[in-house]
């Protein structure tokens, strides 16, 4: 038995919200506005762009394996044995998203984690019907991007577009496979850029869009006007797994850096400077007497770190890397943590009264934890909490963003998104700090957390 509901991770939003009112109208735009050609009526008409769009966005159908739904006696190896019943069976489960063939020559096509993640078996459907099976390449869950290939003649791919030139306002076209209809397109505007904050993924810089994203558009295409992919489709904000005009896009400009490191080495390797860095809000921005400037404040610098033997310093304000403006701390560590390993930045800086470029190599983000192997911590992924976290935590931590499936750190009892402000009663403000307590690998560490809000003490051995 087949389980044919499409998959589309949502949201949830409060009731408070679902309640209220939501009112949407629409106008049809004039040609000027879309630079798209006019149809033998003489009304504005997409239909050119999709007709060379389309044939490259597929469905995609995903076979995994589940336990049967069966009474929980059978689950009893003594009752099964009693009344001789056969093993247990496993029934298949299918589930269906949306694709996009960004190169014909290779057969690569991609798509979100979630859709293909656990799959046995993948299958892709073009839109001429031709059913391929796929090869997983390799997929990244914290960015939620998958790379698949197939083998097949006459692919027709997607052109990847620049999303950092996208403005909200732009008018964008979503196309996927919702509710295994078929192919759909849906039509909207850019409502916001740099969606972060919402916990769907470790690695957030959403485009935000009211053109409907449903179940089935998961892995689906975003495209501008003129026929460029800016994006992948990935989530949407829902009181009831309905569209309510809140979608989400993982940006182009992301998306091909995930890429272009899954097609080399099937798997995406964080990077790191060693720097602890938060948000330049006016009121820091006020306090440091540094204007309108906008960008990353560096806290702290991990001695003897990539970006200590560079030249940074605490206080400084990362305002671009490579040329290209840096918005936000978000900004900063979504495009440090998908620079490959080894390539060499420069990384402008705002110091006093003065502008600097400091040049710096991207090194490995786990040499961040290397000297906590042995040790309860041993398989966590950390950094420094940022100041919003910080206070709400009522004060400087480290945060624990991932846990390396059955490795020590998850075995003690930690969860990703726990604050550790001390351990054995010495405070932690850094990741250095952290090393430093755990420098002796003691018999018993006592780390003093924050976890949902609320303080809680985990010992561990």
């Amino acid at each position: 038995m087949f389980d044919l509901t499409p998959r589309l991770r949502t949201i949830a939003i409060s009731a408070a919200v679902a309640a209220g009112a939501i009112f949407f109208t629409t106008s049809p735009l004039p040609a000027q506005m879309t630079g798209q050609a006019s149809s033998s009526t003489g009304l504005p008409t997409l239909a050119p762009m999709l007709e060379q769009v389309t044939p490259a966005v597929v469905n995609i159908a995903v076979v995994s394996r589940a336990p049967a739904q069966d009474n929980p006696l059978y689950s009893d190896p003594n009752f099964r044995r009693f009344f001789n019943l056969p093993e247990q069976q496993q029934q298949a489960r299918m589930s269906a998203g949306s694709g996009v063939i960004v190169d014909a020559n290779k057969g690569y096509v991609l798509t979100n984690h979630h859709v293909v993640d656990g799959g046995s078996k993948i299958s892709v459907t073009l839109k001429d019907g031709r059913q391929l099976p796929a090869k997983l390449i390799g997929s990244d869950k914290e960015t939620d991007i998958a790379l698949l290939q197939i083998n097949a003649k006459n692919l027709t791919a997607i052109q990847i577009g620049d999303s950092d030139a996208l403005k909200v306002g732009d008018y964008v076209v979503a196309i996927g496979n919702p509710f295994g209809l078929g192919q759909t397109v849906t039509s909207g505007i850019v409502s916001a850029l740099g969606r972060s904050g919402l916990n769907i993924e470790g690695y957030e810089d959403f485009i935000q869009t009211d053109a409907s994203i449903n179940p089935g558009n998961s892995g689906g295409a975003l495209v501008t006007l003129d026929g460029m992919l800016i994006g992948i489709n990935t989530a949407i904000l829902s009181p009831a797994g309905a569209n309510v005009g809140i979608g989400f896009a993982v940006p182009s400009d992301m998306v091909l850096s995930v890429m272009n490191q899954l097609a080399t080495q099937g798997e995406v390797r964080r990077g790191r400077l060693g720097i602890g860095i938060q948000d330049l809000t006016p009121d820091v921005a006020e306090a440091l007497k540094l204007g309108e400037l906008r960008g990353a404040l560096i806290g702290s610098v991990e001695p003897g770190s990539a970006a200590a033997r560079a030249g940074l310093r605490t206080g400084d304000v990362v305002t671009a890397i490579d040329n290209r403006p840096v918005h936000s701390a978000t900004d900063l560590r979504n495009r440090i943590g998908l620079t490959p390993i080894g390539t060499r930045i420069n990384v402008t800086v705002k110091r006093g009264d003065g502008e600097r470029v400091i040049a710096v190599a991207i090194t490995s983000e786990d040499r961040s934890s290397a000297d906590l192997s042995g040790t309860p911590l041993d398989g966590a992924k950390m950094r420094e909490a940022s100041a919003e976290e910080a206070r709400q935590a009522g004060a400087p931590g480290v945060v624990i963003e991932g846990l390396g499936s059955g490795s020590m750190a998850a075995r003690s009892g930690l969860q990703a998104g726990d604050i550790i402000v001390a351990a054995n009663r010495s405070p932690v403000s850094s990741v250095a700090d952290l090393r430093k307590a755990l420098a002796d690998k003691p018999a018993i560490l006592a780390l003093e957390l924050i976890r949902d809000g609320d303080p809680l003490l985990l010992v561990v051995r």
